[in-house]
């Protein structure tokens, strides 16, 4: 009986340790994204990107011998489903957690990593405040901000609409309001006096909103008409501004676009619109990126269509994650952050670095015009909306050091992650 016995605690710690070994050969990541609601559209892109890079790394061995295991929660783009999402994905085991189309969804995701000491890369979160205001050791952020996009988007801007009128039609919450404060300031368009602003709610805007808010911008005849939106809003939005004529009588300006807004808008609809990306899938075939060009044409292989800029963030940030734990030689999360910080990389575009004081990945950024219908049925997946206008170097458009480190002693944080 004892002899039984012992083979029977012998036999369930080879169990044990078998099961460790197993778990030992996987390396959990945590994506949180919008499955639902108004940023789905590009929250699917995320997806896409995300399981054909874990696809990619695992196949070629993963990370330090480990495979990732991608472990999904869907944000719908709220702050309180964020933080069930990324505590119960750091419970299960997750190492890093990264995702966003939303700003307030990547800085409560943020301050739940910054919990647990753990990091969180930020895919779609323009607002400055993620990586200013509540920018912290345990954030990056790999996509552009709102104050980089109005810079790329000032230039051109200012050459055709200088001392004209402006209207802001902002959605309410912290890209909106960090995107129009970058905007104006840049455009010489403070004064809202002259040049108004009326806000959508965020989330849960519908027809009736946009369209009183349009309603507004219609009774001021700007030259401007500035649409602070993203995703299935913007797309609400447009879609009305062209039912009222809108479109007709003033320049309409999308400060942060994405091949998901356009599709969604339309090619008739979306014509002549300008805007902003880091990103879009023309960029690699026009500068000749190699690495950029085999992203575009696996994506399209396995997905029948081309991948956004929401795509090459999270498709991005996966490699930057395994480039970095590999330089750090662990997952220890203090040493991933040394290796990441001051660190440069190029990947689907020209070079790209992780700041050190800011965690923000400064890149160039493009200024663009959205094609018409004629151009954009041409391409076999009548994907191609956008015509390059001008690009801005990523170190002339981002904040500088020195005007972060003045913001962040104005509102009380201190001057260094």
């Amino acid at each position: 009986m004892k002899r039984s016995v012992k083979l029977l605690v012998l036999l369930l710690l080879c169990c044990a340790f078998s099961a460790t070994g197993a778990i030992s050969q996987t390396i959990n990541i945590g994506l949180n994204y919008p499955q639902t609601g108004p940023y789905s559209i590009e929250g699917l892109d995320q997806f896409r990107a995300a399981t054909l890079a874990t696809e990619e790394i695992n196949i070629k061995g993963g990370i330090l011998g480990r495979k990732i295991r991608l472990i999904t929660r869907d944000s719908k783009s709220r702050v309180d489903e964020t933080r069930q999402n990324v505590s119960e994905l750091f419970n299960e085991g997750a190492q890093m957690v990264f995702g966003g189309s939303s700003s307030a969804v990547a800085i409560e995701a943020g301050r739940i990593a910054k919990q647990r000491k753990k990091l969180f890369f930020g895919t779609l979160t323009y607002s400055t405040a993620t990586t200013g205001k509540y920018g912290h050791r345990y954030v990056f952020r790999e996509c552009y901000d709102a104050w980089m996009g109005a810079k790329a988007i000032a230039a051109h801007l200012n050459k055709r609409y200088s001392g004209k009128k402006y209207f802001y039609l902002t959605a309410n919450y912290t890209w909106g309001f960090t995107t129009e404060a970058s905007v104006r300031a840049l455009t010489n368009t403070i004064d809202e006096d002259i040049h108004k602003v009326t806000k959508t709610p965020f989330p849960g805007a519908n027809e009736i909103d946009f369209r009183k808010a349009l309603s507004l911008a219609s009774m001021e005849n700007p030259d401007v008409l500035v649409l602070v939106l993203f995703g299935k809003d913007m797309i609400t939005a447009i879609k009305i501004a062209k039912s009222m004529g809108l479109k007709e009588r003033m320049q309409i300006v999308v400060p942060n676009l994405t091949l998901g807004m356009a599709e969604g808008g339309g090619a008739e609809i979306m014509q002549g619109v300008i805007g902003t990306l880091p990103w879009t899938w023309k960029i690699p075939y026009l500068y000749n990126f190699t690495r950029g060009k085999r992203f575009v044409e696996d994506f399209a292989a396995r997905f029948n269509r081309y991948p956004s800029t929401s795509g090459a963030s999270a498709y991005t940030i996966l490699y930057e994650y395994k480039s970095a734990v590999e330089r750090a030689g662990s997952f220890d999360t203090e040493a991933v952050i040394t290796a990441l910080e001051g660190h440069s990389y190029q990947l689907l575009k020209d070079k790209q670095t992780w700041r050190d004081f800011d965690h923000q990945s400064v890149q160039t950024v493009f200024a663009v015009e959205l094609n018409p219908p004629s151009i954009v049925a041409k391409d076999k997946f009548k994907l191609d909306y956008f015509t390059i206008l001008s690009s801005i170097p990523g170190q002339e458009a981002a904040i500088s050091k020195k005007r972060w480190t003045t913001f962040r002693r104005i509102m009380g944080r201190p001057s260094h992650l």
